[in-house]
């Protein structure tokens, strides 16, 4: 299985030996240790859970008891797979199970911006500039019939955006560092600098 844990470093842009210019996104990658194996039998599914970024300062005690030896780990998750036969509780999975060229798929959290109108959040066009409208340019227009007594449930409106757990597919491994624990990866990604990345083939 490939799978991995990473953090979003920046974006940069690699010339490859053509000479085409690729922007990509370095992400820097932990170890992923295997904490929990979970099974039909005593969970109702199957799963893996893993922990990455190990850290000095101690945990609450009910997770030190969990994780025991396997040490402080900053990020659980949890990974869903058909199989797992294959792990074992302190298994760690490496980076160089990923490989030049491979595509793979990026889940994080997407930037949050706050509360915004319908033209950032939906795409509207707007008001006229002219016509006699004098202050209406990014107002939604009207959202409802007249019969109605209420907003119809889904009416695209104003509100937060961002911060959304987002899923990038169809993107290819551009680089892999082994010995600096980081990873190319052509296109941009979710999330700010720091964003924790599901990496997975």
């Amino acid at each position: 299985m490939k799978f991995t844990l990473g953090k979003k470093k920046e974006m940069t842009q690699i010339f490859d030996e053509k000479g085409v210019v690729h922007a990509c996104t370095i992400v820097t990658i932990s170890p992923v240790v295997v904490t929990q194996i979970k099974n039909i039998e005593t969970d109702g599914y199957i799963s893996i859970q893993v922990g990455a970024f190990p850290r000095k300062k101690d945990f609450n005690k009910p997770l030190m008891g969990h994780l025991k030896e396997l040490g402080n780990l900053t990020v659980i998750q949890e990974v869903r797979t058909s199989n797992n036969a294959d792990f074992k509780v302190g298994d760690t999975i490496p980076l160089s199970n990923f490989a030049v060229g491979d595509i793979i798929e990026v889940t994080g959290t997407s930037k949050g911006k706050g509360f915004q109108g319908v033209i950032k959040r939906h795409g509207f066009h707007g008001g006229p500039r002219t016509h006699g409208n004098a202050h209406a340019e990014n107002e939604p227009g009207s959202i409802s019939g007249g019969l109605r007594t209420h907003v119809p449930k889904g009416m695209r409106m104003g509100g937060r955006m961002g911060s959304d757990r987002t899923t990038v597919t169809n993107l290819r491994v551009l680089g892999v560092d082994t010995e600096n624990n980081t990873m190319l990866i052509k296109g941009a990604v979710p999330g700010r600098r720091g964003t924790l990345l599901e990496i997975k083939g």
